[in-house]
């Protein structure tokens, strides 16, 4: 039976999938990826580290495919997107730690280039807001640490980029490439042109010579090495995604207006806006969603991030020991019917959309001597919930189209409560699919467009199928009940950090 590969590198671990063609997962490997902390507001990771658990993972999958007697026809990537890696092309080694998309090192910087008046032109070229959570003043920020030499052979680059090179050969031939679904996370690229802007690269001295080339979403990027892992080589990689991007392709939005809520280690709204380029919206951001192929134009999305949400449960269950595991939440938050006031505000790297306030800081307001685990458990999920709506609100108002179905993943979509909640307060239908799996089934169906394994978009819309649906199940305005309680817990962590 073929098979179609992706491999999910993702912001908390490493995990590689097989799909047969109606987009079955059919083996699927995962490895935890370590997380570092080495000041406040600094999140970092082991780029060697990353590329040795996609092996392993890529590996395991390998194997389990061929016990099968099946075929491996594509492999596709999809990665955390502005996490940003330096590199030396001459020796295939890191030169410092990857700096992750919630680090927020650079939020002066970002302060100083606003003061220039640097934002105007970022959010009219990219889409973009100037915010540290973007890739730009990272590998400013890595330059000025001293990477920059050999200068000849340095690489700046997202982490799709960083495995494609060393699973294509590395330093014997490996393809230094991105698509633009990345491209257009980085703060460097120019939507209009689908290029590097020359100009973004200059104010931020990002050596063009530096950055990746970049090729259609869905295309052949180069073949596996035989060093990488044996039993694949020569497989294709067809396509590289940016995760988001990655899980709005999975759920089949692939309509103009279509939307899908991703609750990860954080939540983002995706929508997809189809081929014309928007006026840049008030908090939120536009980016490519894909581009199908060398002479297809690109469709973009329209985003709002949310930097933590399942980070919020791993604190409940690692730093407050509130729950022994994450399953441990709902059970917990369904034993009071409210959360009595309570509300958390999970602010723990800044605020993104749509207020991106790199100075914020995680809160928990509204506490009684009658408070305890239960409604901390149940503030935390409806702030996951309070989250999304906020910035489907925001886009709403930015003049988007309405959207009448959210479809949603990630893990704490697999929570009832978390979905019910967001029905309630959107007063729309909220729909889990059957593969829960999208960011990776997205890659995987994106590779075998390019390879000719599936016919057209139109064949993969037709085959999402919905598990779960959750209607509004009482009015808008109980729906929206403590929203706006929530929202002034918001105003009062903002600005927190500002003398860090």
């Amino acid at each position: 039976m073929p098979q179609l590969l992706a491999i999910d590198a993702g912001t908390t671990g490493i995990r590689t999938l097989a799909f047969d063609l109606s987009g079955r997962v059919t083996a699927v490997a995962y490895r935890p990826l370590t997380q570092s902390f080495p000041e406040p507001g600094w999140v970092e990771h082991n780029g060697e580290e990353i590329l040795r658990l996609v092996l392993e993972t890529l590996t395991e999958v390998a194997n389990n495919v061929k016990q099968h007697e099946d075929s491996v026809l594509a492999i596709g990537i999809t990665n955390q997107r502005e996490t940003t890696i330096a590199f030396d092309r001459s020796t295939g080694r890191s030169l410092a730690p990857a700096i992750v998309w919630q680090d927020r090192r650079t939020a002066a910087r970002c302060d100083a280039l606003r003061s220039a008046g640097l934002e105007e032109e970022v959010r009219a070229t990219t889409g973009l807001v100037l915010d540290p959570y973007f890739s730009a003043t990272k590998m400013s920020w890595l330059l000025e640490a001293g990477v920059g030499n050999p200068a000849k052979t340095l690489a700046l680059s997202t982490i799709d980029s960083w495995i494609l090179w060393h699973l294509t050969g590395g330093t014997n031939g490996g393809v230094f490439a991105t698509d633009p679904s990345n491209a257009s996370r980085t703060m460097l690229f120019d939507l209009r042109t689908g290029t590097w802007s020359p100009s973004l690269t200059d104010h931020f001295g990002i050596p063009m010579e530096a950055l990746a080339t970049i090729h259609p979403t869905s295309s052949r990027f180069g073949s596996l090495a035989k060093n990488a892992v044996p039993e694949l080589a020569g497989v294709p990689i067809s396509s590289i995604i940016g995760d988001q991007q990655g899980a709005l392709f999975g759920q089949a939005c692939i309509a103009p207006g279509m939307a899908k809520s991703t609750y990860g280690t954080g939540s983002f709204v995706l929508q997809n806006i189809g081929q014309t380029f928007p006026d840049p919206p008030n908090g939120l951001t536009t980016s490519v969603a894909w581009q199908l192929g060398a002479n297809a134009p690109l469709t973009f999305a329209l985003e709002g991030s949310a930097f933590v949400a399942g980070a919020a449960i791993q604190w409940l269950r690692d730093d407050l020991q509130l729950i022994a595991q994450s399953e441990d939440l709902e059970p917990l938050a369904r034993s009071v019917d409210t959360s009595d006031g309570v509300a958390v505000v999970p602010a723990f790297t800044g605020l993104g959309s749509p207020w991106f306030d790199p100075r914020a800081r995680g809160t928990i307001t509204g506490l009684t001597r009658g408070a305890g685990r239960a409604q901390i458990a149940r503030a935390t999920i409806e702030a996951l919930a309070f989250q999304v709506t906020a910035m489907v609100d925001a886009m709403v108002a930015a003049g988007g189209q309405p959207i009448t179905t959210l479809r949603v993943d990630g893990g704490a979509s697999s929570m009832d409560l978390l979905c019910q909640l967001q029905a309630n307060q959107l007063q729309v239908p909220v729909e889990r699919p059957v593969s829960v799996e999208t960011t990776a089934l997205g890659a995987a169906l994106l590779a075998g467009l390019a390879e000719g394994a599936l016919p057209d978009v139109a064949t993969i819309a037709d085959r999402w199928r919905s598990a779960d649906q959750f209607q509004p199940m009482v009015d808008a305005e109980v729906g929206r009940h403590g929203f706006n309680e929530w929202l002034a817990a918001v105003e009062q962590s903002r600005g927190l950090a500002q003398d860090e």
